[in-house]
């Protein structure tokens, strides 16, 4: 259990909506589809009603302040079913990076690479009670885009299983991929988002990490599937 666990949620039972794309930029292909994960009925591009109200109003902040940069989309809603695909490749791909495998390694070996892949991603759980983000529809990975339409150099890419996606990591290292981090956080938390302590990325509005970092009693939105 991580410690925003611990934190009840009372179910709002506001639907998922479809991000209007036209108002983002938007990774392309999708790249968790890419890799083969099926999303069901939903595309990832959905989120709880008011997270896009907010993912909005932080758009239209990100222009106040850089006119042409755009907030880029990388993923949003994601169903359990895809948050354990993406930890079972991330898995493999940490044992591909290292030239090991599986059948060699002892339990303690194993540990230390699952707790690796744990770091970054969510438990993909089916109890009620400790949802991954992503799959109540309240948490976003995103990256800005600039006027020229490129995608900023956040100094490590999304999902990067190190120590460099911890948001302050460049705090003392490098000012202008600090202050990048720095601006989408701003852009973010005045919307109404918190940012998760581990990934520079992931942002969040309604579920029990953003409750637990906010200071808030509950939650207002579970697993939808």
């Amino acid at each position: 259990m991580r410690p925003y666990h611990k934190i009840p949620i009372v179910e709002s039972n506001e639907p998922l909506v479809k991000i209007p794309l036209e108002l983002f930029a938007v990774e392309n292909p999708h790249p968790y589809e890419n890799l083969g994960a099926n999303y069901g009925q939903h595309s990832p591009y959905f989120l709880r009603e008011t997270v896009v109200e907010k993912l909005i109003s932080a758009q239209n902040h990100l222009h106040s302040l850089h006119p042409g940069w755009y907030i880029q989309i990388f993923d949003a809603y994601r169903p359990v079913n895809v948050q354990q695909f993406m930890v079972d490749y991330s898995f493999a791909q940490l044992l591909t990076e290292k030239g090991l495998h599986e059948s060699d390694l002892s339990p303690q070996e194993l540990e230390e690479i699952w707790q690796k892949v744990y770091d970054i991603w969510a438990v993909p759980s089916l109890d009620l009670k400790t949802p991954p983000p992503h799959s109540t529809g309240a948490a976003v990975d995103i990256t800005l885009v600039d006027d020229s339409g490129e995608v900023v150099n956040m100094g490590s890419p999304i999902d990067e299983m190190s120590d460099r996606s911890y948001p302050d990591y460049f705090i003392d290292r490098n000012s202008e991929f600090h202050q990048v981090r720095q601006l989408l956080n701003d852009v973010m938390i005045q919307s109404g988002f918190t940012r998760n302590p581990r990934e520079w990325w992931h942002f969040s509005y309604g579920d029990q990490m953003w409750a637990w970092l906010s200071d808030q009693s509950t939650a207002i939105y579970g697993r939808l599937l």
